[in-house]
């Protein structure tokens, strides 16, 4: 006849799976990741080159490499578990916007730091982790981007399409006709793409200057724009 202890009752097969994770390595896998992903957080401030700069996203590089290292050691202790929790992550969706490709790097660089000091690959994460930022800070401030410009322009029937693109072709690189609408009152408006030298927006008041130009408006590019 078999008796049942107080350890008996106690006794779970999850409080036995928490202490087969080691606590010294679990401390070692998310201090690396932490402070990996400080490299990370300083490399984005040093090189960073938009026009608003995103404290919040930068902070959350650092937790993104510190929760992915949190998730590989949970893991790696059960296969089972492993599974569960891939499909349970498949259901997240994010819904934040990327512009900038470079903030895309960053996350994957966050992510992959994470993951391999969650798996104990600490020297390879920590080595690869110079590299890629040394690498960040060569070419951050050689890359030279050349945003293109909406231009729209509003005008009267006095005046014709041919010297407004007689005045674009004299600043602009390049340029294309990206709308062309006729509204009540033979009043027409054009919208071009261009690329201006030098960011030269003397373009503008040699528009302005023509007789019948009702408005000149010149506005930064990025690709998203709907009309």
């Amino acid at each position: 006849m078999d008796i049942t202890t107080f350890s008996d009752i106690f006794k779970s097969s999850f409080l036995e799976k928490s202490t087969s994770i080691s606590f010294i390595d679990s401390i070692l896998s998310i201090g690396f990741a932490l402070l990996l992903g400080l490299v990370i957080y300083m490399v984005y401030k040093k090189t960073f080159n938009g026009v608003i700069y995103s404290h919040s996203f930068n902070i959350s590089l650092i937790i993104m490499s510190m929760a992915t290292s949190l998730v590989i050691l949970g893991i790696s202790q059960n296969v089972l578990l492993s599974l569960g929790m891939v499909g349970a992550l498949s259901i997240v969706r994010f819904r934040t916007p990327i512009k900038d490709p470079m903030d895309l790097v960053y996350l994957f660089w966050s992510l992959i730091v994470g993951i391999l000091c969650g798996a104990g690959f600490i020297l390879l994460a920590i080595v690869g982790s110079l590299i890629i930022g040394a690498v960040i800070i060569l070419f951050a401030n050689k890359i030279k981007v050349e945003n293109p410009y909406l231009l729209v322009v509003k005008y009267g029937k006095e005046i014709a399409n041919e010297e407004i693109e007689r005045i674009i072709k004299k600043h602009a690189k390049k340029y294309s006709l990206k709308s062309k609408s006729i509204m009540q009152g033979y009043e027409t408006e054009v919208t071009y793409e261009i690329r201006v030298k030098n960011n030269d927006s003397k373009i503008i008041a040699d528009i302005s200057e023509l007789k019948g130009i009702q408005s000149a408006v010149m506005l930064s590019y990025d690709g998203n724009f709907t009309a």
